[in-house]
């Protein structure tokens, strides 16, 4: 088992990442302080591992909480129930939320403990690759709103994040594509040697295995977490983890949060991102076609979704939390391994850039 830590003084908190960790009761006994648990899960994982992790807290007063799966349900609503059966059940400030999930649950979830009371803790269980690598770490918590994804929320960090490798084996062949999207990520926006590495192993975590998957996790938790202790709270340099999500959460909401997976959109966005730095003169021509090989191999959509509008999808961008004072500012990339955050482009060779991705 790999132990990672994220270094933010009191807020500190170990990552870990191997298999079998959602029955060791030991680790739990660690982290999970108070009697009073609410474990916080959707319809699709709760069959699979509810009762793994309910056999930790046989002497707590230990209550389950059960959502549709999906992004649709990422809302207020959402948190609005979370919240009444933490009241309706007189959970005090002493109380630990565990999320049981991917990252709507864990975004949710996290929301949710950030608010109650003015705070509790709450452990991460990412069971998604996608969750594991990326939204489980770093204390961004929220909700979503029709108008913009992630436009209500808090930074507040887990106690500790449990990432289980051996989930991984229910994942659906398109949620692990969708993971690997934020995987590639890291290679591209601060890790070149991780992106050559991606490119001679991709077959290996495509075919799930093991070795090559921990590796993945743990590299990419450390991108993550080194990113983090710079900046947590998103004042410059974290911007560059947002890397091809301006254009991916547009065609997010532009869906209304179906139809693509968050990691789908991501990619498609990461793709666009890249040529329109290529189109700017920053990124070379042949390590653009490594990008768009790479994403390719992986299977992630490479044309934006036939049902989003262009006007629509452009108006959405707007929506970012990286528009300052009307200016929208993008992560593009100077090479791989090398992302920055600008407002310097020009808005017609931006509009270009898009629609060359629309069907």
């Amino acid at each position: 088992m790999k132990k990672i830590i994220v270094n933010l003084g009191e807020d500190s908190y170990p990552i870990f990442i191997g298999g079998s960790i959602l029955s060791d009761k030991k680790l739990f006994d660690q982290y999970v302080s108070g009697n009073q648990i609410l474990i916080v899960t959707n319809e699709k994982i709760a069959p699979l591992y509810l009762k793994i992790i309910e056999m930790n807290f046989i002497s707590s007063d230990c209550e389950v909480f059960i959502l549709p799966d999906g992004e649709l349900h990422k809302t207020l609503d959402s948190f609005y129930q979370i919240i009444t059966k933490l009241m309706e059940k007189k959970f005090n400030r002493t109380c630990v939320l565990i999320a049981l999930g991917g990252g709507v649950i864990g975004d949710l979830v996290g929301f949710a403990a950030s608010c109650y009371q003015r705070g509790v803790k709450f452990i991460q269980i990412p069971t998604t690759l996608l969750a594991q690598v990326d939204s489980s770490v770093g204390g961004k918590t929220a909700v979503n709103h029709p108008l913009g994804k992630n436009m209500i929320g808090a930074f507040h960090q887990p106690n500790a994040v449990f990432s289980d490798t051996s989930v991984l084996k229910t994942l659906d062949d398109r949620e692990l594509s969708a993971g690997l999207a934020e995987v590639i990520k890291y290679g591209l926006i601060r890790d070149i040697k991780f992106f050559c590495w991606l490119e001679d192993n991709i077959e290996l975590l495509i075919s799930r295995d093991s070795d090559a998957l921990a590796y993945a996790i743990e590299r990419s938790c450390v991108n993550k977490a080194e990113v983090v202790e710079i900046d947590e709270k998103e004042t410059g340099y974290r911007a560059i983890l947002n890397f091809g999500h301006t254009f991916g959460h547009a065609i997010e909401t532009s869906l209304s949060y179906k139809e693509w997976l968050h990691g789908e959109a991501v990619g498609c966005g990461m793709l666009i991102a890249a040529n329109f730095s290529k189109k700017l003169g920053l990124l070379e021509e042949d390590q653009f076609n490594r990008i768009q090989l790479l994403i390719q191999r992986v299977g992630l959509p490479t044309k934006i979704h036939q049902n989003v509008e262009f006007d629509c999808m452009y108006e959405n961008m707007k929506v970012d939390k990286k528009s300052r004072d009307g200016i929208l500012y993008l992560v593009l990339l100077k090479s791989i391994g090398e992302a920055f955050l600008t407002s310097d482009y020009s808005e017609k060779i931006l509009k270009e850039s898009i629609k060359k991705y629309f069907h």
